[in-house]
This record gives structure tokens, sequence and C-alpha cells, in this order.
């Protein structure tokens, strides 16, 4: 609105010198206005003096001021809406934030980072670092073919391909890429002390044995037989088929023994298989010391149920099996892929077949000490 070229105090001025006598015609002509402009003045003035004319002056510039906070406030409740999907907690996200609210809502950078806590020389900071994009498509690369490995494992691939990085970085990057592995379900762990297992010297000093169960896309159900070395972790079998009998547990275990010779001694739990007079016969024969664990006690045969839970994590878990050849197929490629690439964190990122081979020369040298 123009503002008027006369001040309050001018316009009572006028409205006094008509309630003293003088007509509307005379006062228009001599202050040079006009019969409209004079009744506006005497509609809104009228009867009003000085002093108060000011308090209604400070009550609209008040009531201006309350109207434009409200409108403001409104607005950011409007905007904090829009955009807040997610938490806004890291500097980058807020960054983002404060971007979209200066070019979208017309926001001042000032008031935009007020609007989400953000000091403006943390959004004005600009990094010194390098975007590392090569690194960054490795890691992805990485992880979308071993979906289930965390960035500890995917430290040491990289470590092989010669990329040399520090731990703390790599996860860093890890969860800005937004790689982290959810756990699947949750399951309930046992309370109190435990005894620590007696680890074998070894190799083919104790393996151990497993039954786990999946299924195909049709519903029917399959079992694989785990072998597991305790001492190296190699995986020495996963048998695939829709029913496994103590006589096949025992023509199994005896190709693994051509294959690598035979074990002082096999742990496993107290299934109808595993107590079968079949295995009696071949833990006999083979004159074999065979381990039942306590019934309820998986963890007293933590290896291959350690191996069990890896198996059914990034195989079982990852894969839909058609038929028993295709399951056959997959499960024995997750096993080479096991023993031969897969790090091991209990081995110091050895993989099995690398500890059992330096486990081996480490043997060969002392036996040409003694």
């Amino acid at each position: 609105m123009k503002k008027s070229r006369y001040s309050e105090e001018q316009i009572i001025g006028v409205l006094k010198e008509h309630q003293a006598g003088i007509p509307v015609s005379e006062l228009c002509r001599k202050h040079g206005i006009s019969d409209a402009t004079f009744y506006n003045w005497r509609s809104r003035y009228g009867g009003m003096e000085v002093s108060d004319t000011r308090r209604l002056k400070g009550l609209e510039e008040e009531n201006r001021k309350l109207k434009k906070l409200l409108a403001e406030s409104m607005l950011d409740v409007a905007t904090l809406r829009e955009a807040l999907g997610k938490k806004l907690l890291r500097p980058g996200s807020r960054r983002a934030f404060v971007n979209w609210a200066m070019e979208e809502k017309s926001y001042s950078q000032r008031r935009a980072c007020g609007l989400i806590g953000l000091d403006p020389k943390t959004y004005r900071y600009a990094s010194r670092r390098s975007d590392d994009a090569g690194l960054r498509a490795r890691l992805k690369a990485l992880a979308s073919e071993r979906r289930r490995f965390g960035y500890r494992r995917l430290h040491i691939l990289l470590r092989r391909e010669g990329i040399a990085l520090n731990h703390k970085k790599l996860f860093r990057l890890y969860r800005e890429e937004r790689l982290t592995v959810r756990r699947r379900g949750g399951r309930k762990r046992a309370l109190g002390t435990r005894a620590p297992i007696a680890l074998p010297q070894g190799p083919n000093q104790r393996w151990s044995l497993d039954f786990v169960t999946d299924q195909f896309v049709d519903g029917r159900r399959f079992r694989v037989l785990v072998v597991v070395d305790d001492f190296t972790r190699e995986c020495l079998a996963l048998v695939v088929d829709t029913s496994l009998s103590g006589v096949r547990v025992g023509r199994e275990l005896d190709a693994i023994v051509v294959a690598r010779g035979r074990p002082l001694m096999i742990v496993s739990d107290n299934g109808t298989e595993l107590t079968s007079r079949a295995v009696l016969q071949w833990q006999e024969d083979q004159h074999v010391a065979w381990h039942y664990i306590a019934p309820g006690k998986p963890m007293q045969n933590g290896f291959v149920e350690s191996l069990n839970g890896r198996f059914r994590d990034e195989c079982l878990n990852e894969h839909l099996f058609r038929s028993l050849p295709a399951a056959r197929r997959i499960i024995e490629e997750w096993r080479i892929d096991y023993n031969a690439r897969r790090p091991h964190t209990s081995l110091g990122g050895l993989t099995p077949n690398e500890f059992a081979t330096r486990s081996g020369q480490d043997h060969n040298e002392n036996r040409v000490q003694l």
C-alpha cells in the first residue's frame, strides 16, 4: 500500500479543524486532499488523539509481526512434514535438506539451516577427500557377489586383490553405500558360562557330522549330510538327497576316507541315522572313535553348527532349488568356494584349503627338525 504523505498527527490536526467548524470543502482545498480522503480519515481516526494513533500503529505493527511469524511457522511445519520421510541424522542428509529447502521453498540459507539444526559453517564445509569411485565400485561388486559377507570378509577379499586400505575407512564406505547385511531372524541364546571345547591339533584328528534340511520350490523336502574337519575347517562333504540312511552315511564316509585318510574321532548328535546299526558297524570296522554329544546340546558340536549357519545363510537362503540335480550342483559349487575362496575369520583370513596346506608344511618342517 502506498504510504500517505500525511502523518497521523497531521491527519488528526485536520480532523480537529473540522470539529472547530471549518467546512469540509474549505479543509480539502486548504490541504490539497479530496473529499473521499477526508471521509476515510474521519472513519479511521475520528475521535482519536495523537497518543491513540501511536498506540494503534504499534498494535498494527505487532499484529503484522505475529502474522508473519505464524505464516513462517506454518510453512516450516509443512516443509518438515514434506521432507522428513526419514530421520536426518548425518551431515550429508542435512545438507541435502538445506539445498532442497533453498531451491524448492525459497528459504534463505540461514533459515533452512536453523530449521534442521545444522550449523551454516557445517553446511558450507567442502570436503577435501577423494570420492574413491573405483574403490566404491569394486566394493559394491564384491558385495553383490557375496551378499551375506560383512565388511571384514570383504576387507580380506580386497586385500587379496592388492587393495590396501584402513579397515575404518572401509567400514565408512561400506556404511555410506548401504551394504550392511541384515541379520535374518533371531534365535535364543544360552545364558551362563560354557567350558571351552578342546581343539584338535592336526587334520583328520576329529570330524563333525550333522544334517541340514531344506525344500524344493514344489514343497518336497531334501536333506544334506554335512561333514567338516574341526582343525582345518574344511567342508569335506555336502551330500544331498531326499533320504540319507545309515548305510548311505557309511558309504559317503568311506569315499572321504579314500580321498584323505581315516579320522581318529567323529562327533555327531544322536540322530537315528547316526545311531543305526550300519553306522555302529562302520565305526567298528574302521576303528574310529565316535562321540555322541549330549541331547539338546548342539554347541558341543559347535564346528559343524557354525558351518551349518554359514551354509544356510549364504547358500540355502539365497537360492531356489527346482530339482535334486540342480540342488546338488549349486551346493557343491558353494562347498568348493567355501574351501578355496571364502576367507575364514577364525583362521586369520585364510581359506580352509590354505590353512590345511600351511599346517601341512609346518608339520613337515617340524619333522625335519626332529
